[in-house]
This record gives structure tokens, sequence and C-alpha cells, in this order.
């Protein structure tokens, strides 16, 4: 590459870490190249600069309009996904013998006066940065519903590999629980420090809601690939098959309050053990999940319980010693776990009600 002077980067979305490989092989100018083949191929450039984290699609080139908009058709503000939406003089027709798909990519333009003047929808899932700059974040087609929200995947997956110590990152839902679907966020660590879900987690609920916070963080050594080396979202291990890179050793509860605590997170995620220092929302637990061991916390103290306690002491230990210092002694724990039991065996034993 000694004697390039242009480096022409497209086709698929540039790792930020592909970039700065590039950067050290040449001292060319590295243009990073987005569009599709309905709007005549290139439809926006950025020249590639150091740094690390995804790159840019940059901006329009001449005769070319981007638009991001939202699920409403809204432009979306800065720093929010949406759909990207190409217009100008490179738009295509449409697909010859096949009006309906057509129809259904090639839109009229909402923002324009003249009726025969179109829209790409690109089905892309891109956001504007604060200098102006566009970023693909990845398609459409991977927003997922759940538990009532629309997901972008893609966003989640920025993120991720904007921070400093992951090198690559894909978010998938899955459902390895009949009915209990959630997310999970499989990265690649760049090496510089240990694998840890936790800080990931911390990093992530800075800037995003809790409905959007993975429920499992599995660390890879690579991610899977197809033979034409796109990620294998099929062959993504489930979250209890992978072993953490740096195990934690699982300290057993030691008194009757953490033992209680232990077996009901137990029952609830629907795991094998419990440790003390485990965090509930690292083993897969959600804010759902952490309303019914709210309701179940309460009976077993028979105090009240604040709902945010289990947000803001998310381990055995922490939650224990919080409900100790706020009066709660094991003589309590024990009562509530009497009273408990002795409420279910007098269901059992009530003769049930025959019907006519």
């Amino acid at each position: 590459l000694g004697r390039v002077r242009q480096l022409l980067v497209g086709g698929e979305a540039l790792p930020g870490e592909l970039a700065s490989k590039l950067r050290g092989l040449t001292d060319a100018s590295i243009t990073n190249m987005y569009g599709p083949t309905e709007t005549t191929i290139w439809s926006s450039t950025h020249v590639v600069e150091d740094g690390s984290g995804p790159v840019p699609i940059g901006r329009p080139i001449a005769n070319t309009e981007f638009y991001i908009l939202d699920r409403h058709g809204q432009p979306t503000p800065v720093g929010v996904a949406g759909e990207l939406l190409i217009g100008g003089h490179g738009v295509a027709r449409g697909y010859l013998k096949r009006p309906e798909l057509t129809a259904e990519r090639f839109i009229a333009h909402p923002f324009s006066s003249q009726s025969d003047v179109r829209l790409y929808r690109t089905g892309d899932l891109a956001r504007y940065r604060p200098d102006g700059t566009v970023e693909f974040l990845g398609r459409i087609d991977h927003q997922v519903k759940l538990r009532g929200h629309r997901i972008e995947l893609g966003e989640i997956e920025a993120l991720l590999v904007g921070h400093d110590n992951i090198r690559e990152a894909v978010v998938v839902a899955r459902e390895d629980v009949p009915g209990d679907r959630r997310l999970v966020a499989y990265v690649v660590s760049d090496g510089a420090s240990a694998n840890n879900g936790v800080d990931l987690r911390a990093y992530l609920e800075r800037q995003l809601p809790e409905f959007m916070i993975p429920a499992a963080f599995v660390f890879l050594p690579e991610l899977p690939l197809t033979p034409n080396k796109k990620i294998d979202r099929k062959a993504l291990p489930a979250p209890s098959d992978t072993a953490r890179a740096e195990p934690i050793a699982c300290i057993a509860p030691d008194n009757a309050l953490q033992r209680s605590i232990a077996d009901l997170w137990q029952d609830v995620l629907q795991v094998p053990t419990v440790g003390i220092d485990d965090n509930f929302f690292d083993l897969g637990g959600h804010s759902l999940l952490a309303v019914q061991v709210h309701s179940r916390l309460r009976n077993l103290t028979d105090r009240e319980v604040a709902i945010t306690d289990l947000f803001r002491f998310p381990t055995v230990r922490l939650l224990s010693e919080h409900l100790q210092r706020d009066g709660r002694s094991d003589d309590t724990i024990r009562k509530g776990v009497d009273r408990g039991e002795a409420r279910k065996a007098a269901m059992r034993q009530r003769p049930r009600r025959q019907r006519a």
C-alpha cells in the first residue's frame, strides 16, 4: 500500500479495528463510503481519521439528501436512532416489474411540495452525531419487541462497540426458557481489561432505559461467522453454556436472611445456584422478575420493602445488609418464612368447591 494515495472502503460497515489497521499500513487518505444500489451506489463519504469506535458513514454527497425518521415519519434529534431515507438525483425510479416492492421502498417525499419526488427507505438504522456526520447502526429488521417496547438492537450494539475495551458486539433476543424472552449481549474484548458484565451494565445504564439493558453479557474470543463472513447469529451460544472469562467464586450464604434471598432468586430466575455476590440482573433478572421478587420478599420479611432496593442493592450480600440496617433481623425472616409455609399448608388443606 506504499504507493496508494487514496483508499476507498465500502460494501460493508467499516469496523474501527479494521480502520486502525489500514491507517497503520498506509499514509493514503482512507474514505469510508456508503450507499445502496437503489441510490446509484454511493450516497455519502467520510474521511477516516485516527480514533477508535465505530466509523461514521459521513455526510451525503452532492445532490443527495439524508433524512433520519422515527417510526411516525418524524425527523429524529441528534443521537436518536431512526431509519435512514435517501433523496436526491441519485434515487432510482423503482424495481423492474415489482410495483408492490417499489411502492413500499420508494415513498412520496414528505418534505417536498413536488408530488413526483421520492425518498428511498434504506431499512438501515442510523443516527446523527453532534458534529453532523451520520453513524450507521445496523438493520431495521433487527428490531425486536420485548415486554411492550420496540428495541433497536443496533443501537445497543453501537454503544457497546463505543466502549473503550470492547472490539465487537452483537445483541440478540433469546427465548431459552419458553415465555421468557431476554436480551443477550455477545462481546469480544480487546484484551486490555477483565471481562466484566457488571461494568458493561453500568456503562449502558448511563445511556439507555432499563428495558434496553441486556439481561446477560457473554464474552467470546471471537464472534461466529457465516461462510460469507457475516455474523452467524444462530451459532451464538446460550448464556448458560458459556463460562466467564474470569470466574467469580460462588460464596454460599452464611445466615438465614442471605439463604432466604438466595433461595428466592433461584426459584424466580430458574438458576441452579446463587452466591451472595452474584448480581440479580447478571443472572438474567429484569424489571418484571424484580416485581415478582419484590412481592415475595415483602411476604417473606413481613415488612414493606421498596422495589427500588432491588436495583440499588442487586446482590444477596448488599440486599441482606440493607435489610438488616433497616431493622430486619434473621428472626424476622424466620417468622416470615414460617407464616408463609403455614399459609401454603392451609391452602393445600382447604377443600375444593365442587361445581354444580
